[in-house]
Order: C-alpha cells, then structure tokens, then sequence
C-alpha cells in the first residue's frame, strides 16, 4: 500500500465571497509511485470511464461528453437549475439565501455474486452531468450572492479495480472532462458537506431526494451529517429536474428522432419476418438484435409480445407463447439510444390478413388514434386528451355493437374506460415514464415529446362484449413532437395502416 496522509485546507472560495471551509482529504505524495505512474499515463493514450472523442470518435465528437449533447450544454443545465431555486417561486418560501444540492449516481446492482446486471445511469445525475460512471455525486452550491459552483466527486483511480471493471476517469481528470468547476475524491463527500454546513447553518438548504433512494450509501451519510449538523432544511428538488427535463433542446429531440427511427425500422423488420408457428420469445430477440444492430444501446423496457388473448394482459412480459395461425400480435417495445428512450406499439395478424372481427377493431383504434394526434394542433393535456380519447372511443364502439346504443356521456365514457383501462399518453424522454412530477394536468407545449396510445382490450369477462369479440387486444402508439407547427409524429416509419401492415406481415408466409 502506498502511503498517503491527510491535509487540512481552508477553502477561501473567491467565486462565492465568504465561504471559509476546512476539511480533510487524502492527498498522494508527489515523489510517490502513484504521481510517477500518472506522469508516465499522460505519454500514453489517456483512458476515461466512458466514451470520448479521442477514445471513441465514432460515437462522440470534440466537445461533447454524450453523443450528440455538447458540454455546453450540461452547464447550462446546471445553471438553469439553480436559477429555479432562486427564482421567486422558491425564494418566496423565506428559504435560506445559502443552498446545497446533492444528486447521487447509480451504483451497480448485482444479479448474484459478482454478475452485475448491465448498469444504467441514475438519470437526473446523467441529465446534468454526462457522467456515465457509478459511485459518483454532483454537488452545486449556491451562495448568498446567488454565485453557484458545481462539484464533481468521483472514484480515484485504481489498479487493481480498473483491471476487473475497466478505466476509471479519476479525479484529476473530471474537471475538464466533465466541464465541471471542481472535481474531489468522492471519499472527501462527508468532509466536504459538514464543512459547507456548519460555516452555514443557520443559512442552509438542503436539496435532495430522500424518498427516491438512489445510493443508499450516501443516503445514510447524508442522514448522519445532517443528524450531526442538527440541520433539517431539506427540499426535494425532483420536480425542478422534472420541469426542466420536459421541454427537451434541439440536440435532445434530434437523438430522440434517432431513437425512434431505429425502433421503427427494427418493430417493422419484426413484424417482417413473423410467420404462424414462430414464438413470442423469437419476436422478441428479433427487435432487440435489430434495435442494437442499428446503434441502440439496449431494448428501453422488457417489451410486451403478445398473442391472442394474452393482449388483454396491459403489461404482458413473459413472452414465451407460441404464435398461432389466426392471432393478432400485439408488440410494445423501443430502444434506448445514447440515453433517450422510444415507444412505440403495433398490431398485426401474424397470418398477414386480419380477419373481419379484428379489422373493424383496428379500424376504430386507428381512427381514434389519428384523431388525437390532430388535437394535438391545440396543445390540450394529457387528461384532455384522454377524456376526449374516452368520448371518441365510445362513440366508435357504439357503432360496432360493443357498448349499447343508450348509454348517456357518463356511461359512455365508463363504458370506453372498461375497453381502454390506461391512459392515453404520458411524456418521454430519457425515462420511457418520462417527468413524473409533471402533472398530465397540464397543457402541452413545443418541445414536448409525448406518446399516443389508445386501445381496445376485449376481455371475455367484459359483459358488454359480444362473444365474437372476445380475446382481442388491439393497441397502437405513436411518439409525437409538439411544435409550434403542430404535431411531428417521430414514429412514422413504422407502418400502421391496414394495407401497409399486412403487405409487412405476408413477406415472410411460404
């Protein structure tokens, strides 16, 4: 073991005025091995935690930390985070003038003794940072005279871990790598707060999200320094992360085009090959191998394959039936592409030709479906959408006999309700269930990515439902960009309508 030993600082923090902090971290000697190894390292090709556009320039260009979004403009996220916390709807509160904001990364999870599932970043850590390293933390601090500096705490580089698990960017690095004003040892995390608290505690805000653990180690540092502090000013800052998440930038909605143009092609390309006799669980490999062979880093959710009746199972993930002659294939599914999630749903008859019963049923969800989309002209939300999606679905039943003729709006929309038990959208993003803090109350704006979704589910159960009817499950979704144009469906090149779908679905049939 090398030997390192422990320095005491005071932080005269010039940016943010009067901010003196003293705390200790572990310092390396600068004749030691470690300094004489990191020298020879910078002769070397440098080695970082995630792609970069020296390492990876097919992925990354200069500037930019995740393909496709620049440094710029993580900073820029950051500084309109804090702007939030000090705009008047939160100074209002009589908070205090001083504040601290601690958002954790992910750290791996394990499947079984030393087999880590495939790691995915904590997303509000990714959103504003780029990082894609586990075990790390941003910290921005805001001072009294609305000045804010952000910290970066990272892993220090080691030998004998970055031969198991790969390089580690280190700490020296992250400062520029990450366009960050600072970068620590992420074990100088509990010095660092309770210096920053007690030469603030009587000014102190706390922003984070003790309800969402994300690392439960630094959740229960966290709950020991502020037990020890005495300080219990604590503000979740999740739905500000949310609000500045659901409008997404021009660089953000060209990778989520991109997300969803690969997920087009790879659902059209399953419904392409299908054939009576093949198994959901085939379907299901055949998107993910074409999801990945077009660039996507992996599936965004376990997709639902489902057959026959099994479409009347909302969330039906098992995927191991074998696809009979005569069944409708019900797939939801997309890909996640540099950090940017797609959905979308199709329908076909595995046979290539739908028979009566479930054409008329397609045709009444396409219909309503095609509908909503043009609403989207007037920027209703979601809840609107939705009650008007209950309404137009309704009326559509009535008209094929599955709801009764006499039903007044109340019943019809009960009625529709029992064919359709979910709601017809709900935001995207780098979250499939993008921005949960933001209410589906509120009106859709341009830059907006949301999902259209409307569907029929005929359960045997559902007396309403005539019995010719029964087993069928039809749903359709899109992915729709508002804009100031109106909607901008991304997912077009999936076919939907009836002829384009079942010249697809016959390709493949001897």
């Amino acid at each position: 073991m090398l030997a390192t030993f422990e320095k005491v600082v005071r932080f005269r923090l010039k940016k943010f005025g009067s901010f003196p902090m003293t705390y200790k971290f572990s310092t390396i000697p600068q004749n030691s091995e470690v300094n004489k190894s990191q020298k020879i390292c910078r002769n070397k090709k440098a080695l970082f935690g995630q792609p970069t556009s020296s390492t990876h320039p097919h992925l990354v260009k200069p500037g930019e930390i995740t393909p496709g979004i620049s440094l710029d403009e993580f900073k820029t996220r950051r500084s309109k985070l804090c702007e939030k916390i000090l705009s008047e709807k939160y100074s209002s509160k009589n908070l205090s003038s001083t504040h601290i904001l601690i958002i954790p990364s992910s750290s791996k999870v394990y499947m079984s003794d030393k087999i880590p599932y495939v790691f995915r970043q904590n997303t509000d850590f990714n959103y504003f940072t780029g990082c894609q390293e586990p075990d790390s933390i941003l910290v921005l601090t805001i001072n009294p005279n609305n000045n804010y500096k952000s910290t970066i705490f990272m892993q220090k580089k080691d030998e004998r871990s970055e031969l198991w698990d790969g390089p580690r960017t280190g700490v020296e690095a992250a400062t520029k790598l990450f366009n960050i004003d600072e970068s620590l040892d992420v074990s100088d995390f509990e010095s660092f707060m309770t210096s920053f608290i007690n030469a603030n505690k009587n000014n102190c805000t706390i922003w984070y999200d003790n309800k969402n653990i994300i690392s439960q180690d630094i959740h229960k540092k966290l709950n020991q320094i502020i037990k020890k502090t005495k300080l219990d000013v604590i503000l979740t800052p999740e739905t500000l992360f949310h609000q500045l998440r659901v409008v997404k930038s021009s660089s953000e909605i060209n990778i989520m085009k991109q997300s969803c143009e690969i997920a087009s092609a790879a659902i059209s390309k399953t419904i392409e090959i299908g054939k009576p006799g093949i198994s959901e669980h085939q379907l299901f490999a055949t998107v993910d191998y074409e999801s990945r062979m077009r660039g996507a880093e992996f599936l965004a959710y376990p997709p639902v394959v489902a057959a026959g009746d099994n479409a009347n199972i909302i969330h039906y993930i098992t995927n191991n039936q074998i696809i009979k002659n005569g069944d409708t294939v019900l797939m939801d599914a997309g890909c996640e592409y540099h950090g940017y999630s797609s959905d979308i749903t199709r329908t076909w008859p595995i046979d290539g030709k739908f028979t009566d019963y479930q054409r008329v049923l397609y045709e009444v969800v396409l219909d309503v479906q095609k509908t909503l989309i043009k609403r989207l002209e007037n920027f209703p939300s979601l809840d609107q959408l939705f009650n008007e999606m209950c309404m137009l679905l309704g009326k559509r039943l009535q008209e094929i006999n599955l709801i009764p003729k006499n039903f007044n709006d109340n019943e019809l929309r009960s009625a529709a309700y029992s064919y359709c038990p979910h709601h017809v959208g709900h935001y995207l993003g780098m979250d499939v269930h993008d921005c949960g803090k933001i209410s589906r109350g509120v009106q859709v704006e341009p830059g907006m990515i949301i999902t259209v979704e409307p569907g029929v589910y005929v359960n045997s159960k559902n007396h309403l439902a005539p019995p010719e009817f029964h087993g069928l499950g039809i749903r359709i979704e899109d992915d729709v960009l508002i804009t100031e144009q109106g909607p901008d469906v991304l997912t077009k090149m999936c076919p939907k309508e009836i002829q384009d779908i079942e010249d697809l679905a016959k390709r493949n049939l001897d």
